[in-house]
């Protein structure tokens, strides 16, 4: 390629709305050109770099034995009101009607499509196992779409889909897909760790993503000193301490005038917020829920909603609080049975707890469970924090930044019972196939390779995923010595296959 061919103009400056590194340097460099929000064109620098990272991802997936389908963007909504995602994929699907009047959208992933896929090629055990992939466009309609490439509405996923007879087919599919990936990412030029993830969406049971560390990551990871256990704070789990056991004591009722927070409450009684059982209101499906957790505790969001089996929970608003007849501030779970409760296991761990008396101005002590309240759920809904102790270990957990660039689940039969995809058995028994799900983002970890490798001077790409292996500068142009010798250079290049860029462009150095 010469440069005087070359389709593009860099910038001096990245423009002011330009966020983390990676996406000034993109901008920068003429590799991308936004044109909505969260949706962007791919320049041909840009496209050259993602090209090639295409080309490894399908390198090293054909490498373990996958072969490439590719699957439609739009999809009959039909197929996911089969699966049950319909209604709560988040965020929302984006929809619309074609002239027949029957709804379609434009497919955020490709779970569906790829089990109907499978469901018409496979009728015997002897079918299986296989794995398909495909490098194509999704889209989600993200609320908040920012960091360039990192988190975008439209996108390119190279997404994989394993197919097995037993749980045993499966782990080998999966140790499979996780040793690809480790060869994508190391030819890409990049370290990742392997931690421990929820399974979102997708479902599963089982799920793991592949980050980047790095400060400007947006997700949160946990990682053990000893580097032995790393997780997303959305699943990672500790060690909780036990309070000194007490016997049980009678509970009490005692004012507290203008005392509200745990902090408050502790201070006041001189005792550590661990000996206090908050509850916070959450709603869920339009009804009020009381949550209980210990207070020196957190609750994860993401655990909840997993113990509630998928149903979205949202902290209540005063409102509705109050309309519920729950005085905030002074809340416990406490003679309020008819509410729907779900409490920590850390509420388990000690007795006599000071809790709210849902009365204005008012606490109790001696509280204890389940004595003096139910649980319709209880579970580990508690957020791990850094300090805090690995679970089964005796080291601290520490918190580090980084990016998903992969992410690796085991669905288990999720999709193939919902949408009834089986095979007979040697014993001529039908079985639900078990089903594994590995994606990546292509732009996103161009993005993150960016993130990773660069100075002030911009990017450094490595050379396997640079647009151009060869940059041939000719200083003075004008005399025919130089130019001769650098025409001959970029011809050698090209006769080797190697890819060069030449600035034959007659301007001054600079």
């Amino acid at each position: 390629m010469r440069s005087s061919n070359l389709f593009g103009k860099t910038l001096r400056q990245a423009p002011s709305d330009t966020e983390n590194i990676s996406h000034k340097l993109l901008v920068r460099a003429g590799f991308i050109q936004q044109i909505a929000s969260g949706i962007f064109s791919a320049m041909p620098l840009g496209n050259r770099s993602l090209s090639k990272i295409k080309n490894i991802i399908r390198e090293e997936m054909d490498g373990a034995g996958a072969q490439e389908v590719n699957m439609p963007v739009v999809q009959p909504i039909d197929i996911w009101e089969e699966s049950g995602r319909a209604e709560n994929f988040s965020p929302p699907l984006a929809s619309f009607k074609d002239r027949r009047d029957r709804k379609m959208i434009l497919a955020p992933t490709h779970e569906e499509a790829v089990t109907i896929m499978a469901r018409s090629g496979v009728t015997s055990y002897r079918d299986l196992p296989f794995i398909l992939y495909q490098i194509q466009t999704k889209f989600r309609d993200e609320p908040r779409p920012r960091g360039g490439l990192l988190r975008v509405r439209e996108f390119e996923m190279k997404d994989a889909y394993s197919f097995d007879v037993d749980q045993n087919g499966l782990d080998k599919s999966f140790d499979a897909m996780v040793e690809a990936y480790k060869k994508i990412f190391d030819r890409c030029g990049i370290d990742v760790v392997m931690v421990e993830a929820d399974s979102g969406g997708i479902g599963g049971k089982d799920s793991n993503e592949f980050v980047l560390l790095t400060d400007s990551g947006e997700d949160v990871i946990l990682i053990s000193e000893d580097g032995d256990y790393a997780a997303n704070v959305e699943k990672a789990v500790f060690e909780k301490t036990v309070n000194p056991y007490e016997e049980l004591t009678a509970i009490e009722e005692f004012s507290t005038p203008g005392i509200k927070s745990i902090k408050e409450l502790a201070l006041s009684e001189n005792v550590p917020e661990s000996k206090i059982s908050k509850s916070v209101l959450y709603t869920v499906e339009d009804e009020v829920i009381i949550v209980t957790i210990r207070g020196d505790y957190d609750v994860n969001d993401t655990k909840l909603r997993n113990l509630l089996k998928g149903k979205e929970p949202r902290l209540s608003t005063f409102e509705e609080a109050q309309s519920s007849g729950i005085i905030p501030g002074y809340v416990s779970a406490v003679e309020l049975d008819k509410f729907y409760s779900v409490v920590d296991d850390s509420i388990t761990m000690g007795t006599n707890f000071f809790a709210g008396a849902n009365k204005n101005g008012f606490h109790l002590r001696n509280v204890n469970f389940p004595r003096d309240f139910k649980a319709d759920l209880i579970g580990d809904i508690a957020e791990a924090k850094a300090g805090y102790t690995a679970k089964g270990k005796k080291v601290v957990l520490e918190e580090r930044r980084g990016i998903e660039v992969g992410h690796v689940f085991k669905l288990g039969t999720t999709y193939s019972r919902k949408l009834d995809t089986t095979f007979s058995d040697g014993n001529g028994i039908q079985k639900h196939v078990q089903m594994g799900c590995y994606g990546i983002g292509v732009g996103r970890l161009l993005a993150a390779v960016i993130e990773a490798n660069n100075d002030e001077n911009g990017m450094i790409l490595p050379a396997a995923i640079a647009p151009f292996e060869v940059y041939i500068v000719g200083i003075n142009l004008h005399d025919k010595n130089v130019i001769s010798n650098a025409e001959r250079l970029y011809k050698s290049f090209i006769d080797n296959g190697i890819d060069v860029l030449f600035d034959d462009r007659d301007e001054p150095p600079g």
